[in-house]
């Protein structure tokens, strides 16, 4: 007697694979006229399971997709060189979208149990919504692109893959106490909010997401205002938000490397140095930055004291603020002691205003040579 949720799986598989499970990889490897051993590499760098030769769970689509790949490589658009790591990066990106996609199927079922009474009723369900999924994937991915090949046209001498371009992440402070202190519903809930608030923030100043990592996100922009509108926005709106923890950001700017969706390269590396050692609610940048902003009179920049961080030593990190009209002289000075005898002063700005001239990137005036009188 077959098992219900065997019987299930069976059935969603057909409605998700395009028909039965019919052939052997050795079957489709010869139907699709694609070498045993290609097929073999190609199907490990789309993350799946190495299966035995004589295992049948290959379908019609799987000859028709490998046949697609191969035309692909035999026409010159993709360099057989990069075939493996460009199935590799389609593979990693497309596994996560429909992790996301079945959590997202199985919270609807439970939330309107009716959907789920039965497994003839889910099959029909999923055999509904595929197609809807489908041309919403098919829209964002000819969106992007649109955008893409839109900043290629428009700067054509630049290399796609080697450019200058502003690397900055942006880090919740003490997500690891905090995941030790709040269930996994309301953690859930914290790198939602965190998630949403940075994709959109990133989006409305022209940058680009290239990842989520847990707790902290890495972005581009191409323009230094742009990046620093990103930082200064997150930074902004996490502060004013009471459910989300306080973040801190660093930013480099220079030349990358960037390989199918991510990036890397020193400046990437600089940039996650500067953020493991900026303050919470402080936003470091390198020396490139800040030269590019310093033209900039929305903002203020004020260096901070060499700092050594794994590969790089003495580091010069400026921290990034808006720029305020504060009162100046000495009405300023006693302001500042004020708020500081009162514990509303930020340290880092006290920590700027007792530091050396050379720490506060201030030339330092020569002593005057007293005249000895005789």
């Amino acid at each position: 007697m077959t098992d219900p949720s065997e019987e299930l799986q069976q059935r969603l598989e057909r409605v998700l694979l395009g028909g039965r499970r019919k052939y052997t990889r050795l079957e489709v490897a010869e139907k699709a006229g694609v070498p045993e051993e290609r097929s073999r590499r190609l199907w490990r760098a789309l993350g799946f399971a190495t299966v035995g030769d004589d295992e049948v769970v290959f379908t019609d689509a799987d000859v028709e997709a490998m046949r697609t790949a191969d035309q692909l490589v035999q026409s010159g658009l993709i360099d057989p060189s990069i075939e493996v790591s460009v199935t590799r990066a389609l593979g990693q990106h497309l596994s996560r979208l429909a992790e996301w996609q079945v959590d997202m199927l199985w919270e609807l079922i439970k939330e309107q149990p009716e959907l789920g009474r039965s497994e003839r009723q889910v099959t029909r369900l999923v055999d509904r919504l595929l197609p809807e999924l489908e041309r919403v994937q098919n829209f964002v991915w000819r969106r992007h692109l649109a955008a893409y090949a839109g900043r290629a046209f428009a700067a054509p001498e630049e290399h796609l893959e080697t450019r200058t371009e502003v690397v900055g992440f942006v880090d919740m402070v003490g997500y690891t106490r905090l995941t030790r202190q709040i269930d996994e519903e309301e953690l859930s809930r914290v790198l939602d909010a965190f998630e949403t608030l940075a994709t959109e923030v990133i989006a409305e100043h022209h940058g680009r997401v290239v990842k989520m990592i847990g707790d902290e996100v890495l972005f581009v922009a191409d323009s230094p205002v742009d990046a620093a509108e990103i930082a200064l926005v997150l930074t902004e709106r996490t502060s004013a938000d009471d459910g989300l923890p306080a973040v801190r950001a660093g930013m480099a700017s220079g030349r990358i490397l960037s390989r199918f969706g991510d990036v890397y390269g020193s400046v990437v590396n600089l940039a996650a140095r500067l953020t493991s050692v900026a303050r919470p609610g402080t936003i470091l940048v390198d020396r490139e930055l800040a030269t590019e902003l310093a033209e900039e009179k929305a903002y203020e920049l004020r260096a901070r004291r060499p700092v050594t961080v794994r590969g790089y030593n003495r580091l010069r990190p400026a921290a990034l603020r808006r720029a305020s009209e504060a009162p100046t002289g000495m009405f300023a000075s006693s302001q500042q002691l004020a708020a500081e005898m009162l514990g509303l002063a930020d340290p880092a700005v006290r920590e700027e205003r007792d530091a050396p001239p050379e720490d506060q990137g201030i030339e330092p005036r020569p002593r005057r040579r007293r005249r000895r009188r005789l």
